[in-house]
């Protein structure tokens, strides 16, 4: 009978795991969850109502069926009050009345992971109006949620900030935020990057010319202050502007007008300034290269962005989130990158931050084809200092010596990742191929940190 069961449940595409007794079920309950639980009432060691029980305060949202002898129904009555799903009596005279309650019972569990779903999408969409500006950042870590939190606080405000921090951590993206969450929201924001341009083009380019200011000035030009009047002006790279245009910017802070070029008309500007840069500006001025008066006056308020390096627990999120946007441009479907290609994501240093994981996103995506698993062959070998790590290593005992326990674990870890990846991780085919018990292989999986549930497949006992 057991066998029958397992053999419909699996007909319908569901993962099984078969048990003899109560025991045994409740073992397995308490090493992972499932979403579908067959109990026979008359076991030995455990009977059904005690699994029951025990699914019941384990996992209040999986439907149990209990299988009952005929005229059990005041069992079944009993089961229900626990909070059992259905009953189905034996011996089975009738396989359509088992796969009806099982189909039944699939029904509900897609429609409480729909109902999931929703209201985590609900909750998402909360938090994106509670972040109104930031809704485009991506990251969930204590750290960002600080940048998050000054954010809330500043935005609304006229004060100069000064966002610092490594190239490519989104910079930008966090000037936008404060735009968007301010009264200025309605207004341009204009961003220069100042390092992209010469001296002279750049001041151009800051404040404006008028007509005869120079040989090609054939008319009166509007530079990016009065552009962005009423509204944002992102200066990047600040720290590459030159000691001339240092002193001109400061006045404009100081004195909140500006003269374009030829011209002696001083033209009144309310422009919020924030600046960027990826150098350590307290050691140039150190040196000599960047003025402190300029440093004080945009270094009214202060974000401090992480490296990517520092916040690694939003790497699967930010992937997912690059997955979605690449694979929607190019038409292609939904992909999703393996447990071992987030695990390799997860050790690499990131010397370009959240940038470098975009482009690295964008470029598996576009040469993964209609592959909806990306796995870690479709990672660049830069990303490991130009040698990809072996799934399987070949260890070598150099000269100065190696950490035995810790090749040892690093070996058996990607053993256990390739043998579950192999059987869909379905721990039983994947203790067989490894030759050890199931049990065996559940310990070392929680030894090695390696997750339990692959939570997309549902799950039947």
């Amino acid at each position: 009978m057991r066998q029958t069961l397992g053999e419909i449940v699996a007909a319908r595409g569901c993962a099984v795991e078969l048990r003899a007794d109560g025991e045994e079920a409740i073992a397995a309950l308490r090493e992972e969850p499932f979403d579908i639980v067959f109990v026979d009432y008359r076991m030995p060691k455990v009977d059904g109502i005690g699994v029951l029980q025990e699914v019941v305060g384990l996992y209040p949202d999986a439907a149990v069926v209990l299988i009952t002898g005929e005229g059990s129904e005041m069992v079944a009555r009993d089961a229900f009050k626990i909070g059992a799903f259905d009953y189905i009596t034996k011996p089975f005279h009738r396989l359509e009345d088992v796969e009806i309650v099982l189909d039944q019972a699939l029904e509900r569990q897609r429609l409480r992971r729909e109902n999931g779903a929703l209201r985590r999408e609900n909750l998402y969409l909360k938090q994106r109006v509670d972040r109104r500006g930031c809704q485009d950042i991506v990251g969930n870590a204590e750290t960002m949620r600080s940048v998050y939190d000054l954010i809330d606080r500043v935005a609304s405000t006229r004060s100069t900030v000064l966002i610092t921090g490594e190239s490519g951590v989104g910079k930008e993206l966090i000037a936008r935020a404060l735009h968007r969450q301010s009264d200025r929201v309605e207004r341009p924001f204009v961003s220069v990057n100042c390092g992209a341009l010469p001296d002279t083009l750049l001041e151009d380019e800051l404040f404006g010319h008028v007509k005869g200011a120079f040989t090609d000035a054939v008319s009166d030009r509007m530079g990016r202050f009065e552009l962005a009047d009423k509204g944002t002006l992102f200066l990047d790279e600040i720290a590459t502007m030159s000691q001339n245009l240092q002193v001109k910017l400061l006045r404009v802070l100081q004195e909140r007008e500006i003269t374009p070029l030829g011209s002696t008309r001083r033209t009144m500007v309310d422009v919020r300034i924030i600046a960027a840069t990826n150098n350590d500006l307290r050691r140039m001025i150190d040196d000599g290269t960047f003025r402190k008066d300029l440093f004080y006056r945009l270094n009214v308020i202060h974000i401090t962005l992480p490296p990517l390096r520092d916040r690694r627990a939003d790497i699967p999120l930010l992937a997912a989130h690059f997955l979605e946007k690449y694979c929607e441009e190019m038409g292609l479907p939904l992909k999703a990158f393996s447990p071992s290609a987030l695990r390799l994501m997860m050790k690499a240093s990131w010397p370009g931050n959240v940038r470098q994981l975009e482009n690295l996103v964008e470029r598996a995506v576009a040469l993964s084809a209609e592959r909806t698993v990306l796995d870690a062959e479709d990672l660049p070998e830069d990303l490991f200092g130009g040698e990809r790590p072996a799934m399987i290593p070949v260890v070598t005992v150099a000269g100065d010596g190696l950490h035995l326990d810790t090749a040892v674990s690093d070996f058996e870890e990607r053993l256990v990742i390739q043998a579950l990846e192999n059987t869909d991780w379905v721990k039983t085919r994947a203790a067989r191929l490894l030759n050890i018990k199931r049990t065996t292989l559940i310990e070392k999986m929680k030894r090695l940190g390696i997750p339990l549930k692959n939570s997309r497949v549902n799950r039947a006992l």
